[in-house]
């Protein structure tokens, strides 16, 4: 592949000369992801469509970052990274997404974890309280050693996912009850 820089033109600064062999390669790509039809757009299929609007080769002269923009939806910026990527690493490269680094963060509420934050949830509200607030239920997992921490807004997250009624005529977490003027 031959890409150039070309200083006098300010708009656009890479420019991307793909070999026939190479472009091959792409339009393949792009066959593949957008299968039968070639109407399809998909967020997998752009950037390849991008990039081979963006060649220079032996087909015809490339449409500038609006033109390219306008027919793939990716935003102008994108485009220049696309392009940068490409004369660093070379076109075919720039559109396999880079493996991790490091690992993914470790899910630390666990299907038992839930379960036992619904469990405290219906159940009796320790002495001294009401009702179960999400300040009580986090604490009270923490001190039995359930989870090592876990904050209120994460308790009601599972509450809320769970359709729990929060206390709201029976046992369970709440939010503070209004008090209405007289």
């Amino acid at each position: 592949m031959r890409i150039c820089k070309i200083r006098e033109v300010p708009a656009k600064t890479l420019r991307i000369k793909p070999s026939k062999i190479e472009r091959e390669e792409i339009e393949a790509i792009r066959d593949q992801k957008h299968g039968r039809s070639a109407k399809t757009k998909t967020a997998k299929t752009m950037p390849v469509v991008a990039l081979l609007l963006c060649d220079e080769g032996l087909h015809g002269s490339a449409l500038k970052d609006l033109g390219t923009h306008q027919v793939t939806g990716l935003s102008i910026r994108t485009n220049e990274r696309l392009r940068e990527c490409c004369c660093g690493v070379g076109s075919l490269e720039a559109l396999q997404r880079k493996a991790r680094t490091t690992p993914g963060r470790e899910i630390k509420i666990t299907g038992k974890v839930k379960a036992r934050i619904t469990r405290l949830a219906c159940s009796k509200p320790p002495a001294g309280h009401a009702q179960w607030t999400l300040r009580l239920i986090a604490d009270q997992l923490v001190g039995l050693g359930v989870i090592e921490s876990i904050s209120r807004q994460s308790a009601g997250t599972v509450l809320n996912k769970a359709n729990s009624s929060h206390g709201r005529g029976s046992a369970g977490a709440s939010h503070p009850s209004r008090t209405h003027p007289s």
